[in-house]
């Protein structure tokens, strides 16, 4: 856990979380934090019969450490290598969701600053390979456009911008092929931002979401399609927009999704009745 993104304090109270479950679910538990080198962690790694993956983001999420891992025979939980470094390019997950005929907001991708967005406004600005809605804003008006641009390229090579789409905001867990209860988030502020991710009371979650049950089944279905078609493995959760009309638009699949007392994921699987223990021994036996 921990790691140099800059989602390595959630992925810090991921570990812990993780760390207490598996403590009380009688394995012997290492935590190991690290910043930048984890190669050194090496003798540790190989030495553990598995090793839970509480990273969020930078090379914990993008296939970095899963290809580190295999080469040197480590076996860890989530998907692997190839998945987790397409879940992370946006761009290409969202090409990819449409090759599957799943519908996606209209975007397009800038490799730097002094190109000109061509999506009409409104429009969402946001990093191409970051997670936890870093560096995102949603643009209205012409002269927030290039404030917006810059704080993107802070964070990343590439920025993808997004057509905005005004609803309802919709995310789907995914544990061993299968979708679980779909969450509606109902944050305080007008986007899921951050702080509405990560500070209790500052969201509410509806579980099962209120939704038709065609609709929940088809969005559902279109889950396992894409989690499959991605390459995912074990877990994963993806996120969507339901427009007022009815249409649902698939933004993102995280490979790593968060496992904290806010986290979307032991939400959902807890309405299927599985507690965060459980929850966290299915995640190590998927792996396995």
């Amino acid at each position: 856990m921990g790691g140099s993104s800059e989602e390595s304090e959630v992925s810090k109270a991921t570990g812990t979380a993780v760390a207490l479950a598996c403590k009380s679910l009688g394995y012997d538990v290492l935590e190991l934090l690290f910043q930048d080198n984890y190669e050194i962690l090496l003798p540790k790694l190989k030495n553990a019969d598995i090793v839970f993956n509480a990273l969020h983001g930078g090379v914990g999420e993008n296939g970095k450490i899963q290809t580190w891992m295999n080469d040197n025979r480590i076996l860890y939980t989530g998907s692997g290598p190839d998945a987790s470094k397409l879940c992370m390019d946006k761009s290409r997950s969202k090409a990819l969701a449409r090759d599957l005929n799943i519908t996606t907001a209209d975007w397009e991708l800038l490799g730097n600053i002094q190109e000109e967005p061509t999506i009409l406004l409104p429009f969402v600005v946001k990093p191409n390979d970051q997670g936890s809605t870093v560096g995102l804003r949603i643009v209205i008006n012409e002269n927030d456009i290039k404030p917006a641009l810059k704080e993107a390229f802070v964070h990343g090579k590439s920025v993808i911008i997004e057509k905005y789409i005004s609803g309802r905001e919709l995310t789907v867990t995914v544990l061993g092929g299968r979708a679980y209860p779909i969450v509606e988030i109902q944050p305080t502020h007008n986007l899921y931002d951050y702080e509405c991710k990560y500070t209790p009371g500052m969201s509410k979650y509806i579980c099962p979401a209120d939704l038709p049950s065609g609709l929940s089944d088809q969005i559902k279905y279109d889950t396992e399609k894409i989690f499959k078609g991605l390459g995912c493995e074990v877990y994963g959760r993806a996120d969507y927009m339901l427009a007022n009309n009815g249409q649902y638009f698939f933004l993102e699949m995280n490979t790593l999704p968060g496992m904290t007392d806010t986290s979307l994921v032991p939400k959902s699987t807890a309405v299927a009745g599985l507690s965060f223990e459980k929850l966290v021994k299915k995640i190590i036996e998927l792996s396995q």
